[in-house]
């Protein structure tokens, strides 16, 4: 049964959980002018305190108007009780995967959960449950602020972004420069799809434009490049595919250098052999990289 409460003492700690969105919010605030709070807000009650669970748009847009009371229904008195039943209802409500990674975690650290427990109390697997931990657990309070807030947009951080962390070893604070960098730019999926393959596989100038937030330049480089070789000669596909397997192993290899598993006597044997062979021609190499970027970068 919902009940009226006042707004202002409604405790908002989950707020940040929850996706913003702009849009969604005007026309909310627009039917809210004219027929006022129609769904009730949901949360717990402990310890004289409700505490908000869902319905922080229309919470806003009452802020936002001057309504003092809402209605509002509580889940019960037991806080991971009612995040379990928020999840339960989460497609009717729709719940963003993020959002539902960020409530599974919160009952995993906060409330002690074990994957099992999170898995049958929400009638899923544990695939799902853990899938959803990994996706919190891969990217920083930046990214996440970030993506939650609406400032980024969610799709190419999954399709896109997460794909540079498997296959081309991108750090966390990497992918945060790039999220943070783009943030705010009203930048289409493609476009971000563009600029994520220049910043992760291409030049240092190119990234320092992105980390200054500097998107127009970056984007007319990558519009005036072909983007799949077609407009390239056979000699100068292969060449470019050399250079992408070089750039590849090159962070492969910085990255797997520092395992300190790397300690047998025979791989110290051959590993000095090698380095000592790649360093003779380094000079010769660099020099030639030097005047593959110096060519192609006035032509």
């Amino acid at each position: 049964m919902a009940r009226e409460v006042e707004i202002s003492r409604l405790d908002l700690r989950y707020q940040e959980y929850r996706m913003r969105n702009g849009a969604q919010e005007a026309r909310l605030l627009v039917s809210i002018t004219e027929r006022g709070i129609e769904e009730p807000l949901e949360g717990v009650d402990r310890e004289g305190a409700s505490i908000l669970l869902n319905g922080f748009k229309r919470y806003r847009c009452a802020r936002r108007l001057g309504i003092a009371t809402a209605p509002y229904v509580s889940m019960g008195e037991d806080e991971a009780k009612g995040i379990l039943s928020l999840l339960r209802i989460g497609n009717h409500r729709s719940l963003s995967i993020l959002e539902q990674a960020g409530f599974i975690d919160e009952l995993k650290k906060v409330h002690r959960m074990n994957v099992a427990e999170i898995a049958q109390s929400l009638c899923r697997s544990k695939g799902w449950v853990s899938m959803r931990l990994g996706l919190i657990g891969e990217m920083t309070e930046g990214v996440r602020e970030k993506l939650l807030s609406g400032a980024f947009p969610v799709y190419p951080y999954m399709y896109t972004l997460r794909r540079f962390m498997r296959m081309n070893s991108a750090s966390k604070a990497q992918v945060e420069e790039f999220v943070v960098g783009l943030s705010g730019k009203k930048l289409s999926v493609r476009e971000i799809e563009q600029l994520a393959h220049g910043y992760f596989q291409g030049p240092e100038s190119f990234r320092e434009q992105i980390r200054n937030g500097n998107v127009a330049l970056p984007l007319e480089w990558v519009k005036q490049g072909p983007e799949d070789g077609r407009e390239c000669n056979a000699h100068e596909r292969a060449l470019l595919k050399d250079m992408e397997i070089l750039q590849s192993y090159m962070q492969r290899v910085m990255g797997k250098s520092l395992d300190p598993k790397l300690k047998s006597p025979g791989f110290h044997a051959r590993a000095n052999l090698l380095a000592g062979g790649m360093l003779s021609r380094a000079g010769a190499f660099l020099d030639t990289l030097k005047g593959i970027y110096d060519r192609s970068g006035k032509a």
